[in-house]
């Protein structure tokens, strides 16, 4: 069974790739020429992630995987949100989300945060299963690792002194939101093809 992994963040395929683990052979837009360029139009995480498989879905013929996920800061009202890949402009990269972050954040004293992802599986024929990973953590004030990518490098979560950015492949995927969310989705798919 082909599954199309709706993203052109090769750091976010690989991971998926890694958490999902099934005898299913990915697509990546690497294998397309006529990639699409899905805009995020929602206001939610679950909305962008069902028009990203939706789009891809239709487009291919295939079922298509996509998430959305985002860093939720309390002291800031919920920013960067859905705008979390996007927080410093459409072309930003992670430099400049992560500067802005720690620019907002100066002086403040409240560093809640959480990471969330809604991934979206959506079929050709219209079928669509959501899952959903949370988990919590504090901003620290100055970067620290060089593993993952995006926030991961300011966000410590909760029960750790670690970021995200120090912790192994491995050991981030067993805590993350978007581990969480692909392995629950995982168990949904493995329980589809068995019965």
């Amino acid at each position: 069974m082909k599954i199309i992994i709706a993203t052109q963040n090769d750091s976010k395929i690989a991971e998926i790739k890694q958490i999902l683990d099934l005898n299913f052979e990915f697509e990546t837009y690497n294998d397309f020429s006529d990639w699409p360029d899905v805009a995020e139009t929602g206001s939610t995480f679950r909305e962008n992630a069902i028009i990203k498989a939706k789009a891809l879905a239709e487009k291919y013929k295939m079922p298509a995987v996509a998430d959305d996920s985002g860093l939720v800061v309390e002291a800031l009202g919920g920013a960067p949100g859905v705008l979390s890949s996007r927080y410093s402009g459409e072309e930003a990269n992670d430099a400049q989300n992560l500067a802005k972050l720690l620019s907002k954040m100066a002086g403040i004293n409240n560093r809640e945060a959480a990471f969330q992802t809604v991934v979206a599986y959506c079929t050709p024929e219209g079928e669509a299963i959501y899952a959903e990973g949370k988990v919590g953590g504090q901003i620290i004030g100055q970067p620290r690792g060089t593993g993952g990518f995006g926030y991961d490098p300011v966000f410590v979560p909760d029960g750790y002194s670690e970021t995200f950015a120090e912790m192994s492949a491995e050991e981030k995927n067993k805590l993350s939101h978007r581990g969480q969310a692909f392995r629950k989705l995982k168990e949904i798919l493995v329980e589809k093809t068995v019965t």
